[in-house]
Formats: structure tokens, C-alpha cells, sequence
């Protein structure tokens, strides 16, 4: 298995490393082109970028494992992310696509300080980043690390491999490099889970003498057909809130829409990834529920939910389980390549372009590859020693980055009262208090009991909804009195 396992790596690696270098010919002579691709992607590359960016090693580990001990409740949660940001996309996609357009917006973090026309906007929610997505960061380098460790490979070289990589396809060709290589490892992680599914179907099912049958019964006997008890009414809030905002919250799938070359690419961001994100959705449940539906069988020993994927590919065959475990890394590498170039893209053009009289393109880039080391570097360090609350971190991290989504959503539908004095100081005020009660329930509970704590039958995430929109929308009405008064 190792032989086989170094082999397929080492052909991602090169045909990757091969298109990030190809890729340069798109020429990267600013921070816009190193950024946003110069507002200049077309259709099916927007949309594998925005795919494999928001995909990550969660899917193929974490939602089999998810589906396998929660039942098709799971998937429930998942198309409710997809479903929202479907909508979201539709309702906003084209407006902020315009507006970034005419803006010249590079970051997320520009987009709100250039909104609410106020900088301490910005370089506050830069920070916010650092402190919601390094963690998770980390995790996903820490996920790397235990595939090549299970393998036999090495933990420690897989967090090698993983950040030398991730820095490597960065800083090639910017986000030229990161979304030729998210088509290539977007088509990569399909692709496995299509192998994956159809094995079991085609091959290990029948191999075992069960009939398909037998498995949907020996799933509906056990309720994971239905509504489980895990997934009571509280529960599903506490995972779907942060998700269903995903669209307009985390920076990397944000600064995605600002890429697309014309309208018709922009459809096609939207389009594209709708059908992509079915697909892999229902494969990669369909993957946990069957795993569940032998076990209850007896074909497959009860194991805990982030052990399923392992154990289904040891009776793969060794190529094809390769083939599905560096998929799982090209899922981690696109995860982290898009987060950092996306953070660091708000350190450039908050703290530094900003402040200066005359931007020097070639400056910027290399201040750009600069943060980009610091951040894939720190990421590592962290990554080595393992420390548990970085994982738990990253399970809250989209709850940190919540309350962005009232501040967003008003200032995109009403840009010209997001300018009022009260409406940006009070936004800010929601900002500072959601981030607070999300920090704050993390130190005092631990982070994984602050995701799934209820107050009075609603979870952290509804509260810190609920709280940051109400102080956001008297901003914007006590906006609106102000300037009718004028």
C-alpha cells in the first residue's frame, strides 16, 4: 500500500505542479491579477475553484463518517448549506460581482471597510480571519498528516509535503496557480468518490452476499432513514446556521465571485457548482449510509465515524484506495491554498496598500509570498505538535466568522445607508459583541460544547444571529431616520 500510495502522489504532485506552472502564462503583474485573476476567470474555472475551495477533507473523512453515525439526516444538513448557497449566490452574486468590478475589490475585508467607508472595518475583520481560520488551517494540515501516518508514510511527512505544497502552488502564479490546480484537484476528488461508490456497489456489496435490499432494511431498522434522535430541532441549528452563511462569510468563497470574467462566467460559476455539489454530496453520504448498512449486516466492523473511510479502503483495491486517500489531500491542499492567499490578501490591502502614497506592484507580491510563508509556516508549526484545541477551534471556527453575515448581507442591499455614521458604528458594535460571544463560550465551555450548547432551545450560532442582526438593523434604521432628516 505504501508503494502504491507514493506513486499516485507523486503523479498529483507533478501534474499539478506542471499546470500551476503552465498557468503563469495568464501573467501576474499586480495584486489584483495575483489576488483575483485581474476580475479575468472564465465559467468552469470559477466554478471548479469555488468547488474544490469549498469542499474540503471534511467531505470524504468527516461527512462519511457523519452519515455512517447519524443517518441520512446528515445529508439533510449538507444540501441545506448547498440550497443556501445557491440562493445566496443568485440573489447577490451578480450585484457584488459589479460592485467589485467597479471598486477594484481585492479582499472581503476591503469590500466591508469600502462599504461602511470605514478602515478600522477592514483591518479588524483581517484579524478576525487570522484568529477563526488559521486554526483551521492547522487542521487541515493535521488531517494530511494523519493520512500519510495511517499509510505508514510518516506524520511528519505529511505535514511537510502538505505545506510545501500548499506554498508552492500559491506562490507560482497566485490565484492563477490555486485555480488551475482547485479544476485539477476538483476533477481528482470526483473522480475518486465516483471510483469509490461504484466499487462498492459494483463490487463489495455483491462480493458479500447482500442484497441492496437487505441493506435499506438493515438502515430503516435502525431509524437512518429517517429523522434520527441526534438530529433534533436544536442540533440541526447548531450545524446548519454557520453553513448556511458560508457564502458570505469565509473569505475564500467570497472573493471568489469578484473573479468571474463577464456575466455569462459568473452563471456558470453558479451553475456548474450546483451540479457539482449534488454530485459529490450524494455520493459521499450514499458512501457513510452503506458503510452503516454493512455493519449493521455484519460485514464491516462497528468503527467510530472518522475510521469509516480507512476501513472501507482496506478491501479496496491498493491503487484505487490511493487514488481516494490523495484525493482527500487534494481536498486539504485547495482548502488551504485558497484560505491563506485569501487572508493574506486582506493583510496586503488593509495594512500595507492602503497606507501607502504609491503602490508598488512588485512590492505587494513579494510582501504577498512573504505572508504567505508566515502563514503556511505557522500553520506547520502548529500542525507538528498536535494540539488538540486547534482541531476543536476549527469545528467553531465558521460560528467565529458568523457575525459577518448580517454586516454583509445590509451593506450589499443597502450600500448607501451602510455609509451612515450610526449604521457603521453600530455594525461594528455587532461585529466586536458576536465575536466575543463566540470566543467567549469557547474559553468558558470548550469549543466543541459551545457549538451544540442550547440557551432557552437555541444554540450559540442562533443567538449570535440573532444578536448581531438586531444591533446591525437598528443601525440601519436609525441610518435611514438620519438621512430622511437631511
Amino acid at each position: 500500500m505504501i508503494a502504491e500510495f507514493i506513486t499516485v502522489l507523486i503523479i498529483y504532485i507533478a501534474v499539478g505542479t506542471l499546470i500551476a506552472l503552465v498557468s503563469r502564462r495568464f501573467g501576474v503583474k499586480t495584486t489584483s491579477e495575483y489576488f483575483v485573476a485581474g476580475y479575468r476567470l472564465g465559467g468552469l474555472l470559477a466554478a471548479m475553484t469555488y468547488a474544490a475551495t469549498t469542499y474540503s477533507a471534511f467531505m470524504m473523512i468527516g461527512l462519511v463518517g457523519f452519515a455512517y453515525a447519524t443517518g441520512v439526516g446528515a445529508l439533510g444538513f449538507e444540501l441545506a448549506y448547498l440550497l443556501a448557497t445557491l440562493i445566496l449566490l443568485t440573489l447577490f452574486g451578480r450585484h457584488v460581482w459589479f460592485l467589485a468590478r467597479e471598486r477594484k475589490w481585492v479582499s472581503p475585508s476591503e469590500m466591508l471597510s469600502d462599504l461602511y467607508g470605514f478602515e478600522l472595518m477592514g483591518i479588524t475583520i483581517a484579524v478576525i480571519y487570522l484568529v477563526a481560520l488559521i486554526p483551521y488551517i492547522s487542521a487541515q494540515v493535521i488531517g494530511i498528516g494523519k493520512i500519510f501516518e495511517g499509510i505508514g508514510v510518516g506524520y511528519e511527512v505529511g505535514v511537510c509535503v502538505g505545506v510545501i505544497l500548499a506554498f508552492l502552488w500559491i506562490v507560482i502564479a497566485g490565484i492563477w496557480s490555486i485555480a488551475t490546480t482547485d479544476m485539477y484537484q476538483g476533477a481528482w476528488m470526483i473522480t475518486a468518490a465516483s471510483i469509490f461508490i461504484i466499487w462498492l456497489l459494483a463490487f463489495f456489496i455483491p462480493s458479500n452476499g447482500v442484497d441492496y435490499g437487505e441493506l435499506v432494511h438493515a438502515l430503516s431498522s435502525k431509524g437512518l432513514t429517517g429523522i434520527t434522535e441526534f438530529w433534533s430541532l436544536p442540533t440541526f441549528l447548531a450545524f446548519t446556521i454557520p453553513w448556511v452563511f458560508f457564502a458570505v462569510t469565509n473569505p475564500q468563497v467570497v472573493q471568489r465571485v469578484f473573479m468571474p470574467a463577464n456575466e455569462r462566467s459568473l452563471k456558470r460559476l453558479i451553475q456548474y457548482f450546483s451540479i457539482y455539489g449534488l454530485i459529490y454530496t450524494l455520493i459521499v453520504t450514499a458512501i457513510g449510509l452503506m458503510a452503516r448498512g454493512l455493519t449493521e449486516l455484519g460485514v464491516l466492523a462497528e468503527v467510530s465515524r472518522d475510521l469509516v473511510t480507512p476501513t472501507l479502503l482496506l478491501h479496496l483495491n491498493p491503487v484505487l484506495a490511493s487514488i481516494v486517500y490523495v484525493s482527500i489531500v487534494a481536498a486539504a491542499i485547495s482548502t488551504i491554498n485558497s484560505i491563506v492567499l485569501s487572508v493574506a490578501s486582506s493583510f496586503v490591502r488593509d495594512l500595507y496598500e492602503r497606507r501607502v502614497r504609491v503602490v508598488d506592484p512588485r512590492r505587494s507580491i513579494r510582501l504577498a509570498n512573504l505572508v504567505v510563508a508566515w502563514l503556511v509556516i505557522a500553520a506547520a508549526v502548529v500542525a507538528y505538535f498536535r494540539p488538540g484545541f486547534i482541531v476543536e477551534m476549527s469545528v467553531l471556527s465558521s460560528v467565529i466568522l458568523l457575525p459577518l453575515a448580517p454586516i454583509t448581507i445590509a451593506a450589499w442591499l443597502c450600500p448607501s445607508l451602510a455609509r451612515q455614521r450610526v449604521s457603521r458604528i453600530l455594525s461594528y458594535v455587532a461585529l466586536i459583541v458576536g465575536v466575543a460571544m463566540s470566543l467567549y463560550a469557547a474559553i468558558s465551555l470548550g469549543p466543541k460544547k459551545a457549538f451544540v450548547i442550547t440557551y432557552m432551545g437555541l444554540p450559540l450560532s442562533a443567538w449570535i444571529l440573532i444578536a448581531t442582526s438586531v444591533i446591525v438593523l437598528l443601525g440601519f434604521l436609525m441610518g435611514y431616520v438620519s438621512a430622511s432628516r437631511k
